[in-house]
């Protein structure tokens, strides 16, 4: 095959047919997603030991999640109606700017529990932020894309996991409080590009707009009041109401995995601090083969069955990972390789799926109606994690794979959704 063959093979592939066939908003946040996943990819790993180093017990890393979680509610519900009254990129910078370049100058500079606390509390200006990105995202795209564009989201924060060397290199040289403490430093330089980004090559989406004008000279309480409607309406929605189940035990498991994972490996199973540099670099490797050599082949329309064989994958690494003797590295390992599979799997598509459940005229408020129940739902787990791993070590995960197999059984009574019917609107930003 001649290098011209290569070029118009690789050309052709799905995904990058994706970015060419949405231009505009959904390209641009996609090709500046490293700027996030790089220095966080590169600090989770260590995040939580960042804490429990300097004094932070286990009960107290579950108490500032839970505290952390009660305000993210309240910035959730006011996420979706700034994003209808400034506009979804507004929104999304104002997210970025506090959110994470603002809270990651706090962590930087961290070492008790208050200081801990209050860049937790400046974190869920993220939440403002969630909401309006994925507005930006996805509102100008093709409703068919969504599957490919989430798995472009995903893919930009994985390459940043090959950086992960570095950091556990560092940590081993120089102890992992000053290493860390400079990654936050960086981190709030790349947000702080990332906002900028923002300003100068997004624009406002078609809905946005819209619900701009729609909003304009209608007061915050009142647009808050409105929810008394949307409510309603919402839990009678069972389609969006299973999905949302979804999303709660999903962002309680993924909750767990992030902040015990590093210390179930090293305080329980012996193995070295080293290595959790080494798990990202083989979870992202996984996942990218997936997601560029398989993804595409399966059937971007259809949700059930994919995402059934995720979350048995999932129950599959939990039991790896509970059942694994100390100091065994390959158990890890192998939990690390079945729970890449099954993100790869899942994350996309329980994305996608809410999404194309939702109605596109109030996808803002919905969205962050959603995303306040999640949080509420879920804030209680942040506490209970932290207290199960003060017994013992193995008790979130046993709570984890509870989790999997209660949303196994919701995913199995779900209607796959109408793909072209789900959005009426117009890619305004494609090509």
């Amino acid at each position: 095959m001649s290098l011209k063959e290569k070029v118009r093979n690789l050309k052709a592939h799905p995904l990058l047919q994706v970015l060419a066939n949405n231009g505009g908003n959904p390209r641009t946040l996609v090709l500046i997603e490293p700027l996030w996943g790089i220095p966080y990819n590169l600090i989770s790993p260590f995040a939580t030991l960042y804490m429990y180093t300097q004094g932070i017990t286990d009960v107290q890393i579950g108490l500032i999640l839970s505290i952390a979680m009660v305000f993210q509610v309240l910035f959730s519900f006011f996420g979706g109606i700034l994003s209808d009254k400034l506009g979804r990129k507004f929104t999304t910078m104002m997210g970025d700017f506090f959110g994470w370049s603002m809270a990651c100058l706090v962590w930087a500079v961290s070492s008790n529990f208050w200081l801990f606390l209050a860049a937790a509390l400046l974190n869920c200006f993220e939440q403002i932020n969630q909401t309006a990105w994925y507005c930006l995202l996805i509102e100008d795209a093709h409703p068919k894309d969504l599957v490919g564009i989430y798995t472009w989201v995903s893919i930009g924060g994985l390459v940043a996991i090959f950086f992960a060397p570095l950091s556990g290199l560092f940590v081993s040289s120089y102890s992992i409080v000053p290493v860390v403490r400079v990654l936050y430093f960086l981190f709030a330089l790349t947000m702080l590009a990332k906002t900028l980004i923002t300003f100068k090559f997004c624009r406002e989406t078609k809905q946005g707009k819209i619900r701009r004008a729609e909003t304009k000279g209608v007061s915050i309480p009142h647009m808050l009041g409105e929810y008394r409607q949307l409510i309603p309406s919402l839990l009678k929605d069972r389609s969006v109401l299973k999905a949302v189940a979804v999303s709660v035990i999903l962002y309680v498991t993924n909750m767990v995995s992030t902040n015990f994972f590093g210390l179930y490996v090293t305080q329980r199973l012996g193995l070295s601090e080293n290595f959790l540099a080494l798990f990202p670099i083989l979870n992202a490797a996984v996942m990218l083969v997936f997601m560029v050599g398989v993804q595409h082949r399966m059937n971007a329309t259809r949700f059930r069955v994919p995402l059934w064989i995720g979350l048995g994958l999932y129950s599959a690494a939990a039991l790896v990972l509970i059942f694994a003797p100390v100091n065994s590295l390959g158990f890890v390992l192998l939990y690390v390789f079945f729970a890449a599979l099954a993100a790869a799997l899942v994350n996309p598509r329980k994305d996608a799926l809410l999404q194309l459940n939702i109605a596109p005229q109030e996808r803002a408020r919905l969205n962050a109606l959603i995303m306040a129940s999640t949080i509420a739902l879920s804030s209680p787990f942040g506490y209970f994690a932290g207290l199960l791993s003060s017994l013992d070590r193995r008790l979130p995960f046993v709570l984890a794979l509870l989790l999997f197999v209660t949303a196994m059984l919701i995913i199995g009574r779900i209607q796959e959704p109408q793909v072209e019917e789900a959005s009426a609107e117009t890619p305004e930003n494609a090509g």
